[in-house]
C-alpha cells in the first residue's frame, strides 16, 4: 500500500510564500489538501495553486509586530484554526562585509531572524489554544551551517533560527513541534542572478553530489512531511535537504585518486 500524506481540514501560513522556495511549499501544501495562506508585503503576480486549489494572499509586513499580531488573529477568525507556521519569508543582498553598513547588516538579521520569531510568537498564541496544537517550521539554509562570504549576516540570521528553533522545541513541547529545515542551493525564477544561464546553472548543479540543485517541490515535500503526523515525534530537529552538500575542496586538490 503507497504510503501518501493527507494534511485534509489543517491550516497552514507559508510567510513569503508567493514565489520561489515559499511558492513551491505553498503548492505542496496545497495538493497534501491543506488550506494555504500566503503573506508577503506585495501580492504576487498570479495566484499561487495546486491540484486545482488556490492559496489565499494576505499582505502584512513581518517586520512590523502589531501587523504581524493582526494577521495572525485574521487567519483564526477566517479559518477557525492554525496547524502549520513555515517560517520562509527571508533573503538576502550579497554584499561583503565591508561593504556594507551595521545598519544594512542589522536590516538582513531582521529579515531573516527577528521576523520569523515575531511570526513563531503570534502564531504560538494560536496553537496553544486549540486542541492538538500546531507545527512550526523554520526555512534555514546551509549559509547557517558554513562561512557564508558576501551573506555573513544571512549566515549568522540562519544559524542563530536554528539555535531559536531547538529551544522553541522545549519551551513549546509538548503540544507545539518545532523544526528547521535546511536547504542546500535551490533552482528559482531568480537562479541566473546567482548562477547566471542556463549552462551556469547545470555547472553549478554538478557541484552537488546529487548532480543538480533543489527544485522548490523538493522543499515543499520535506515540509509537507514535518507538517504531518508522519513526523509526530520530530521536534528540535534540523533536516537538510541540501542534495548530500558540497564535495570537500580537499578531494579535488589532493593527488590521490577517490
Amino acid at each position: 500500500m503507497p504510503v501518501t500524506i493527507d494534511l485534509s481540514g489543517s491550516v497552514a501560513v507559508v510567510t513569503g510564500g508567493t514565489r520561489g522556495v515559499g511558492a513551491g511549499i505553498a503548492r505542496a501544501l496545497l495538493e497534501a489538501g491543506a488550506e494555504v495562506v500566503t503573506c508577503a508585503r506585495r501580492a504576487p503576480e498570479k495566484p499561487v495553486e495546486a491540484a486545482g486549489r488556490t492559496a489565499r494572499f494576505l499582505p502584512v509586513d513581518l517586520r512590523d509586530p502589531a501587523a504581524v499580531a493582526d494577521f495572525f488573529t485574521r487567519v483564526h477568525e477566517d479559518h477557525g484554526r492554525l496547524d502549520v507556521l513555515v517560517n520562509n519569508a527571508g533573503g538576502t543582498p550579497f554584499r561583503m562585509l565591508g561593504e556594507g553598513s551595521a545598519e544594512q547588516q542589522a536590516r538582513v538579521l531582521e529579515l531573516n531572524l527577528v521576523a520569523p520569531l515575531t511570526a513563531s510568537l503570534a502564531a504560538y498564541e494560536v496553537m496553544r489554544r486549540q486542541p492538538g496544537g500546531g507545527t512550526v517550521i523554520m526555512i534555514g539554509s546551509v549559509s547557517g551551517t558554513r562561512p557564508s562570504p558576501g551573506s555573513a549576516a544571512y549566515g549568522a540570521a540562519k544559524a542563530g533560527l536554528d539555535n531559536l528553533a531547538r529551544s522553541m522545541a522545549v519551551e513549546w513541547a509538548p503540544l507545539v513541534r518545532v523544526n528547521t529545515l535546511v536547504p542546500g542551493m535551490v533552482r528559482t525564477e531568480l537562479s541566473h542572478l546567482h548562477y547566471g544561464d542556463e549552462d551556469g546553472i547545470a555547472s553549478v548543479g554538478r557541484t552537488v553530489p546529487l548532480g543538480r540543485l533543489a527544485e522548490p517541490t523538493d522543499i515543499g515535500d520535506a515540509c509537507v512531511f514535518l507538517a504531518s503526523d508522519r513526523a509526530a515525534y520530530i521536534s528540535g530537529a534540523s533536516l537538510l535537504v541540501h542534495g548530500a552538500g558540497e564535495r570537500p575542496a580537499f578531494l579535488d586538490a589532493a593527488t590521490v585518486n577517490h
